[in-house]
């Protein structure tokens, strides 16, 4: 559900960091403040500000003392070209819708990061030319917005283009040299063993471009997790394969490493409660990893009683919650306090039983939430298909919404 598109002359680098900090000064109709700890942009959970039903952020901010957001996704525009835009729709360039949410929560003290990239969609890195004009299409978004942080989700279907990769990297690369103090996330899909081939093979090129990020994070979801322990022994494996890819010994390779989980129900229906992310939050904290966040506020509250551990959803966990009991465990990594409250119990889901939908057929075309039955299960369609057979899949299009 991490999810739902650039190429001019390279753009001014901004500004200069401040002692042990980002700090940098951007000349743009921004408002850019200064900037936070670098933990706190290592502790942003995703928001998406245009779509899944935005929360207002200075909500959150009230409730949890929460002070950076992660917007996603910036991607290439759906018709084409190489300049950035949100979700393939909104150009940056012309935006203003956003720049009023990151003016929201600038002025309670807090930050914004941006997220280019996510599953689906148009990436930058597959329609530039080049490293170069990836780098300029992503300086219009640091300089429009004041940016003292951005994250590169490098995930399907753009991880598996060699030539995207290379100029992703290459621009991330460039964004860090020309950006003084930047911090750079970089996200990948999370495996059992911590990345597949795909997440290997760009640790591979950011090995051959001399590029090292503040950190490179595995999300270990949608992969056939099961709680906590699933989790922590993906970011195990996975700071082994920081060493032996990277040359680092265990303690430089967790001082790159992150975690990127989802809260509640995931895409394939596995569960994450807040006692999981308590778990893993105390890893990371206790072996010193750079990142912790989260997919998404969006998702950060209860659904409705009857959908509670039937679905996934775009705007709640489908499991028993307060709203903004996650973001609390990123205010923790980020070394704060959140504000008291009473805890919800979080009891492993049910998932309510459920007739079959009509039986799925070959023949006809289906398109995005369309729902089927098939070997009585459920199933829902993530976007336009005809003859898919309904399989469980971490990237097909049909989503498995439960036995009928």
């Amino acid at each position: 559900m991490r999810r739902l598109r650039a190429c001019l002359g390279a753009a001014a680098a901004v500004g200069l960091a401040a002692a042990g900090t980002t700090a940098l000064v951007a000349g743009s109709a921004s408002g850019a403040t200064s900037a936070l700890s670098n933990r706190w942009y290592a502790a942003a959970p995703y928001l998406m500000p245009l779509d899944n039903d935005p929360p207002d952020p200075a909500a959150i901010m009230d409730a949890t003392g929460l002070k950076a957001f992660q917007l996603a996704f910036v991607l290439a525009p759906n018709g084409g070209g190489c300049s950035p835009t949100w979700g393939g729709t909104a150009a940056v360039s012309s935006d203003t819708a956003v720049q009023s949410v990151v003016n929201t929560i600038r002025a309670k003290g807090g930050d914004v990061s941006v997220s280019i990239g996510g599953y689906g969609g148009t990436k930058l890195g597959q329609v530039c030319s080049d490293a170069a004009a990836t780098a300029a299409a992503y300086q219009q978004v640091i300089t429009k917005y004041g940016l003292h942080a951005i994250d590169f989700d490098l995930e399907e279907p753009e991880y598996e283009n060699t030539a995207a990769i290379k100029n992703e990297i290459g621009a991330a690369k460039i964004l860090q040299q020309n950006n003084p103090g930047l911090y750079v996330s970089v996200t990948t899909a999370g495996t059992a063993d911590g990345t597949g081939w795909f997440g290997k093979q760009m640790l591979l090129e950011a090995k051959s471009q001399g590029f090292t990020p503040n950190n490179f994070s595995i999300m270990p979801f949608d992969g056939g997790f099961n709680g906590a322990a699933s989790q922590t022994g993906a970011l195990t494996n996975f700071n082994q394969i920081l060493q032996s890819t990277l040359g680092w010994d265990q303690a430089t390779a967790y001082a790159h490493e992150g975690f990127s989980g989802m809260n509640g129900r995931s895409d394939t229906g596995e569960f994450f409660t807040q006692t999981d992310f308590q778990t893993v939050l105390d890893y990371a904290t206790s072996h010193n990893m750079d990142r912790f966040t989260f997919w998404s506020l969006n998702r950060d509250r209860q659904c409705t009683p009857a959908d509670n551990g039937g679905r996934t959803s775009g705007t709640c966990s489908s499991v028993a919650q307060n709203s903004w009991d996650f973001a609390k465990y990123s205010v923790k990594f980020a070394g704060a306090t959140p504000p008291s409250s009473t805890p919800t119990p979080t009891p492993t889901p049910t998932p309510p039983s459920t007739g079959c939908k009509p039986a799925w057929s070959s023949t006809a075309v289906y398109t995005v939430g369309n729902e089927v039955s098939y070997n009585n299960h459920n199933w829902k369609a993530k976007w336009w298909t005809q003859n898919e057979t309904p399989v469980a899949s971490d990237w097909g299009v049909w989503q498995d919404e439960g036995a009928c």
